[in-house]
């Protein structure tokens, strides 16, 4: 008997590695040719290994009474790949399971059901590709390469034609692309890059870089390189007004303006998935919050929307950054001069009241500090809230897992009931922030939760979203909730 049980699951997962390994050269063209992101359940697809294809497919389980077979959903990857379709965001898990198991299909095949599921990809006016130029190139500008480059193809709106640094010395551009190409935390490039010296220029996945050194945007003409209408975003941290980024608007060949950081005055602070809409034509200069306001933001507006919060306190334990020291040593700020990979450094930060700017109603309600930590990427907000209306642990838990899977809110908000994920788990997550339901506590009107968040790929993810709204995409995510 044990002999047949391990016959019996060693073909099942042959099979699954089978259509796992069919599914993967399908995927890779959907994304490259037409800038659609396959997904099961919110995991996403793009360059995944067989062995996280079958993975994502298991996490239906969780979700689901009915498990997804890969079997079942590979009929839907392949008759994705004979349409025509523009870039979008596809969960072909959702698509399969209502079709199977919910009884949405009414007697339709499952051509005629993406057909009907996908029908307003049809309705969307084609975008005209957007020049980007990332204004730095440290740790959040290199992400948002790595994720701009994963996206070259002819269907690709946003194309990354050029990276701006401070002069530097011989070498400078290969130690670049050394960076690019390896990174510490978020592991080795997929994919391959090359240095043109010549043309002061990197190579990667067919997209052509070049590399621009200049003291100040004064200084740069991107017209002289092909580049106009272009949306340059700003890594540095150097200016977070509008007559400091202002300075961007007049060189040559920019249109707009994102900052990957909070801005001051009356710039807008746009949280994706909360505020977006709050992004106009004519606007010349945006700020993507910070990674931390982009983690608590959605959860705290899921919950305001159903609870309702009075008040609360958000305490962020945060990584290290490329702020804090080595060792001892000088520093502007208080106790952020003490050795980062050795102390917890207390420290400020705005983001509790940075929510007011993308979350009105919840301006003057919310405290905030922050705890940095010997860690050097994946960051936690621990949210103590007081709510307007009681209500227990499992009904919390259960209405955010809804938020996660069947809501606006379900590309920022991610849900987990593991009893054992810890923080490099959650490296390379793409969404603002991941609910940790298994530390949840709530005592009728009082709720504590404790969020994660890749305080670099998850923020960089949300940075991506808000550069398509102002390159005017309409980046849908299909089926609808």
């Amino acid at each position: 008997m044990t002999s047949q049980h391990e016959e019996i699951y060693q073909k099942s997962w042959q099979e699954r590695q089978d259509f796992a390994e069919r599914m993967q050269p399908i995927i890779g063209q959907l994304y490259r040719n037409y800038g659609v992101e396959v997904s099961v359940y919110g995991r996403t697809l793009v360059n995944a290994s067989a062995i996280d294809i079958i993975k994502a497919h298991k996490y239906v389980g969780i979700h689901e009474d009915t498990k997804l077979r890969l079997r079942e959903s590979f009929p839907f990857v392949e008759a994705l790949s004979k349409m025509e379709l523009q870039p979008a965001s596809i969960d072909v898990g959702k698509l399969a399971y209502r079709y199977l198991f919910q009884g949405e299909a009414n007697e339709l095949s499952v051509e005629q059901y993406l057909e009907k599921e996908l029908a307003p990809l049809q309705e969307l006016d084609k975008a005209e590709p957007k020049d980007i130029v990332l204004y730095g190139f440290g740790r959040i500008g290199r992400i948002l390469a790595r994720l701009l480059i994963e996206r070259t193809g002819p269907m690709a709106n946003l194309r990354l034609r050029a990276i701006v640094i401070r002069p530097g010395k011989d070498g400078d551009l290969e130690k670049r692309a050394s960076l690019l190409r390896r990174d510490s935390i978020h592991g080795a490039f997929n994919g391959s890059i090359t240095v043109d010296e010549e043309q002061g220029a990197i190579r990667a996945n067919g997209a052509y870089i070049k590399v621009i050194y200049a003291k100040s945007p004064a200084e740069i003409d991107y017209t002289q390189y092909g580049i106009n209408n272009a949306l340059v975003v700003d890594n540095t941290g150097i200016w977070s007004d509008e007559d400091g980024l202002g300075q961007h608007l007049q060189s040559k060949g920019v249109s707009k303006v994102l900052l990957t950081a909070p801005a001051k005055g009356d710039i807008k602070n746009i949280v994706y998935g909360v505020n977006q809409d709050m992004i106009l034509d004519e606007d010349t200069i945006i700020s993507a919050a910070s990674c931390t306001t982009n983690a608590i933001t959605p959860v705290l507006k899921a919950l305001n929307d159903k609870f309702g919060i009075k008040n609360g306190h958000v305490e962020t334990v945060h990584s290290y950054t490329n702020d804090q020291n080595l060792i001892d040593n000088y520093h502007k700020s208080e106790r952020r001069g003490r050795s980062a990979p050795l102390n917890m450094v207390i420290t400020s930060t705005g983001a509790a009241k940075a929510v007011a700017k993308a979350l009105p109603e919840l301006k003057g309600l919310l405290t905030g500090n922050a705890i940095r930590v010997p860690t050097p990427n994946v960051s936690m907000a621990i949210m103590n809230l007081n709510l307007k209306e009681t209500t227990d642990r499992e009904a919390l838990n259960d209405y955010l897992r809804g938020i996660s899977l069947e809501s606006p809110l379900r590309e920022q908000v991610d849900y987990t009931a593991s009893t054992e994920i810890v923080s490099t788990d959650l490296v390379g997550s793409r969404y603002a922030g991941v609910v940790d339901s298994q530390a949840t506590i709530v005592d009728g009107d009082r709720a504590v939760l404790y969020v994660w968040y890749d305080n670099e790929f998850g923020y960089s993810c949300q940075v991506v979203k808000v550069m398509h709204k102002m390159a005017g995409v309409n980046f849908l995510n299909l089926p609808k909730a």
